[in-house]
């Protein structure tokens, strides 16, 4: 029963190894990517680091200003 299931009808010599291929060619394209979105995130977060801080840093000043200001 179970050796039938394996074998397809005759066409488990084709579907077994194109399902392995499928598998491995998805496995390598989601290993790869995942490796470059890692790089170009560790390259993104090295650049803007800064200006978010700067950005924040300025955030909070103009809050501190518009609180001087307020007539409340």
């Amino acid at each position: 029963m179970e050796s039938n299931l394996l074998i397809l009808g005759g066409y488990g010599q084709f579907v077994w190894p194109a399902f392995i291929f499928t598998f491995a060619t998805c496995l390598t394209l989601y290993l790869k990517t995942s490796k470059q979105l890692q790089k170009q995130e560790k390259m993104y977060f090295a650049i803007y680091k800064d200006l978010r801080i700067e950005k924040t840093k300025a955030l909070k000043e103009n809050k501190g200003t518009q609180e001087a200001f307020s007539t409340n």
